[in-house]
């Protein structure tokens, strides 16, 4: 491998594990390196899914703090991304390479408008549970089915592309849940974390020979090195920034993500 890809992979993947602790598209830079560079859509689909697992644990450690109280309902929407994640990984390996790219943009789009209408819906969330005598933090059964149907179809989106599946999971707990940016963002690490070790389980298992090795381990590297500080400077955001992150990393990456 020449150096020049070896810096690129590095620097990538330190880039994307950044981005994937604070806002989840990191993919949106490895991915399109990992092409623009020779390698095959799918085999830089499951090079990053294995290689990304590293900042995932970065990324979830360092807001591990954020996770605190939020065990009650992530022990329903982690089974959700598990099995989300296996479907998407067995669609990847059986249907051809568009069939979910082609959709790329419009779950973008539709993801960056609940990231900005998110605090209106929780607002008028609120009121209703107040108004039928529930605390504001209170979450019916009928959102908590929406929301676990949600991360399964989340999961499903990851396992197959794993590109920005973050900012479709933001978008959607903030549609859904009384809870803060902070704290949804921590939820959102664990939950694609489990989604990117299910996909490179199985990406591993059933397409050993498929996988870029030396790329993978590359931006493995990176991105344990880019989670931990994308960690450590994003939980000082506040929620309108980090929103507003959320929502600039979409657009680039949605204007990328055409571009490939």
């Amino acid at each position: 491998m020449p150096i020049e890809h070896l810096i690129l992979l590095i620097v990538a993947g330190v880039g994307a594990g950044a981005i994937n602790s604070l806002v989840g598209s990191g993919t949106l830079i490895t991915f399109p390196t990992m092409v623009a560079l020779g390698y095959p859509p799918v085999t830089a689909t499951m090079s990053n899914a294995v290689g990304l697992v590293a900042g995932g644990v970065s990324g979830t450690w360092g807001y591990r703090r954020e996770l605190r109280g939020q065990f009650k309902r992530l022990r329903w929407q982690i089974p959700g991304s598990l099995l989300g994640a296996l479907l998407g990984a067995w669609l990847l390996l059986h249907l051809p390479e568009k069939v979910f790219t082609t959709v790329v943009p419009v779950l973008l789009v539709l993801a960056l408008a609940l990231v900005l209408i998110g605090p209106r819906i929780q607002a008028w969330a609120r009121g209703r549970a107040e108004a039928a005598g529930r605390g504001s933090d209170d979450i019916s059964r009928g959102r908590m089915i929406a929301l676990i149907l949600g991360t399964f179809a989340v999961g499903i989106y990851g396992g197959y592309f794993t590109a920005a599946q973050g900012i479709l999971l933001v978008g959607m707990m903030g549609a859904i849940l009384p809870e803060s940016m902070q704290r949804m963002n921590a939820a959102k690490n664990l939950l694609t974390l489990v989604v990117n070790v299910v996909a490179a389980l199985a990406y591993t298992i059933v397409a050993f020979d498929r996988i870029s090795w030396p790329a993978a381990g590359l931006i493995a590297v990176g991105s344990l090195v880019g989670g931990f500080l994308g960690a450590h400077y994003g939980r000082r955001l506040s929620p309108n920034v980090l929103r507003a992150v959320i929502v600039v990393a979409g657009i680039i990456g949605l204007v990328r993500l055409l571009m490939v």
